[in-house]
């Protein structure tokens, strides 16, 4: 048996080595579902900030096809613990599309909710523009904010929901021709893809208020685009691309437009600059600063009253094309603006811990306890700092085919209204050596501890208790003797609540007994009473004669012990394997196993079952019932 368990995990080991997927984990109850795996380095685990990763992976930045699109879900939202265990995954519930600016609210009213744009889908003949959603900690939609004036789509950079939850704000890029008088060019035109932002109503989708660098900011104030560039049709040079927006107690507005290296602050009243930080155009001397910036991301006031302000944003200094710094930083920037000139410092300088460039996205969060969360974007690398500016955490996924927009880290409540998802397995080579094998996980619950595992007779019998298991991972294998037919579980928290419970499933069985091996009738075995199952009192006869009772238990505890570790050091590779090859895996590593697992029950004297009383009345339907004492 340990030549067929070593055989097996080296087969698997190969095997996952020869995918293309070995990036994404697997699951036996939610099969449609790929989530990415993460590579962590955790420097100073007692220091990080106890919440959740908010991410939303995808593989490419533009819609794809429906007929292109992946056919198991991958992209979307989901949410990770510390560790990259997963918590949710979102995917299901919004196609397979993107989803960016992907986080967790707590400025609504009180209670946890989430909130991300749902981008666009590929034009086709109805075509959905796309929305900014907000669902609630049931995982329930909410919202929908959708585009109502003349945009051709919700733009995917910005969903930032102010306080109170009514009002939002999102960017806005709008396709205009101009005219080139600025670039000495009277008497031609060029398409611009202009920029500005919105705040709108949660509610209607109202637009509360406006603004567009169209009248505002110059072509001359692109560092992209020049006198001797070539006019474009639509859309145009993308001239200023803007990319965050925030709005302070005041209500001014502060924006980052990535391709004028400025952060401009808008007048909530009459929409007019008000001031300029960074630039190339000589009012970026409203500031005397002593650092420099350019193709900044997510800009953030982190406090800001009539005078002073401080702000954060991601400070990339590169773009695809060219590089303006070595490497690119999270900056926590001081500005006075009570003075003549006024003055902005920088207060904290946060650098990739790999010393890189984010040529692309990112963004910077302040975390409840002093600490930075900040997303690097490229194949979602993050990393989390203590307020001396120590790094504690970094991470990426394992794929190189997905990045992340913006990683978040938030605290959650998750309250799942669906059952938890269970499937039961049955194996065995004869009569008297089954195993049930249930996987069982919960998609989006965030205070499952456990799982209490019951089984029936019959379809309305009564419930007998048959295990408990600690959650292991977002999904928990629990491994039972015998054939139990009617299996479900309760998800209990750490005080042994009962949080929710799974219907009543039948234990699925091979399509052909004897095709995988099944030495007894062509029917198949006979499911066990839970309530009579029990193991043999009779001892194994390779250990009778010299060793005591006590010693025996002890040597076949001992060897189960490495069995297990086996298994779930199996399920654990079997994981990251195609759905479609799961059950089959897990298969050849049961028979493998079934037989080490049988001698130790053989030793247990007798199993507890516990008797829960049904409330549900008569059986509908009865079946044959076996034991492991009969024969």
């Amino acid at each position: 048996m340990w030549a067929f368990l070593g055989v097996l995990l080296l087969f698997l080991h190969g095997g996952l080595a020869r995918r293309h997927d070995d990036d994404l984990y697997s699951f036996v109850t939610l099969p449609e579902v790929r989530a990415l795996k993460f590579e962590i380095t955790h420097v100073d685990r007692e220091r990080q900030h106890p919440s959740y990763w908010f991410i939303g992976p995808y593989g490419q930045i533009e819609p794809e096809k429906s007929t292109q699109k992946y056919e198991q879900y991958q992209i979307g939202p989901y949410i990770y613990d510390n560790d990259g265990m997963l918590i949710w995954a979102g995917s299901p519930l919004t196609e397979n599309r993107n989803a960016f600016d992907f986080k967790a609210n707590w400025n609504i009213d009180d209670k946890p909710y989430l909130s991300f744009i749902l981008q666009h889908e590929f034009e086709d003949s109805n075509p959905d523009r796309g929305s900014g959603v907000i669902m609630n900690n049931n995982y329930e939609y909410e919202h929908h904010v959708g585009v109502t004036n003349d945009l051709p789509a919700f733009n995917m950079h910005e969903f930032n929901i102010l306080d109170g939850g009514k009002t939002a704000l999102a960017c806005t890029y709008r396709p205009q021709v101009v005219n080139l008088e600025d670039f000495g060019r009277p008497h031609e035109e060029s398409w611009v893809v202009t920029g500005g932002f919105v705040e709108l109503d949660i509610e209607t989708a109202e637009v509360l208020f406006e603004w567009d660098s169209r009248d505002q900011l110059s072509i001359t104030d692109s560092v992209k685009f020049h006198p001797w560039s070539r006019p474009l049709g639509e859309p145009g040079w993308d001239y200023v691309h803007i990319n965050a927006v925030d709005k302070n107690p005041a209500g001014d507005y502060i924006i980052s437009m990535r391709f004028t290296n400025t952060i401009y602050m808008i007048s909530g009243q009459d929409g007019h600059i008000m001031w300029r930080l960074g630039g190339t155009r000589s009012s970026s001397t409203d500031f005397e600063q002593d650092f420099t910036f350019s193709k900044q991301h997510d800009v953030k006031f982190v406090r800001s009253n009539s005078t002073h302000h401080i702000i954060s944003f991601m400070n990339n200094a590169s773009d695809e094309e060219e590089n303006d710094e070595d490497l690119s930083s999270a900056l926590f920037v001081a500005l006075d603006v009570s003075v003549e000139p006024m003055t902005a410092t920088v207060i904290k300088r946060l650098e990739r811990p790999d010393r890189g460039l984010t040529r692309l996205r990112g963004n910077v969060q302040s975390l409840p306890n002093g600490n930075t969360f900040v997303g690097w974007s490229q194949w979602g690398y993050q990393a989390e700092y203590a307020p001396d500016g120590d790094i504690l955490m970094y991470a990426r996924f394992a794929s190189e085919r997905f990045s992340s927009y913006r990683s978040y880290k938030f605290d959650w409540i998750g309250r799942p209204t669906t059952p938890p998802d269970m499937i039961s397995s049955v194996y065995g080579a004869n009569d008297f050596d089954m195993t049930t094998i249930v996987h069982i996980s919960w998609n989006g619950a965030t205070d499952v501890a456990g799982y209490n595992f019951y089984a029936r007779a019959y379809d309305r019998g009564d419930d007998i208790f048959i295990g408990y298991i600690n959650k292991t991972s977002f999904e928990t294998m629990f491994i039972a003797d015998g054939y139990l037919d009617w299996i479900s579980a309760e998800a209990v928290d750490r005080d042994g609540n009962v949080l929710g419970t799974t219907p009543v499933q039948r234990t699925e069985v091979p399509i052909s007994w004897k095709a995988v091996g099944f030495t007894g009738s062509s029917s198949g075995p006979i499911p066990d009473d839970p309530g009579i199952v029990s193991t043999s009192k009779d001892g194994d006869d390779a250990y009778d004669g010299a060793l005591t009772s006590d010693d025996r238990k002890a040597i076949v505890y001992a060897q189960t012990k490495e069995i297990a570790a086996a298994v779930y050091k199996a399920y654990e590779i079997i994981q990251f394997m195609g759905g479609g090859m799961v059950l089959l895996l897990t298969l050849c590593a049961v028979f493998g196993i079934v037989t080490g697992v049988r001698r130790f029950l053989r030793w247990r004297r007798a199993r507890s079952y516990q008797y829960i009383p049904s409330e549900e009345g008569q059986p509908a339907e009865e079946i044959r019932l076996g034991s492991n004492m009969d024969g």
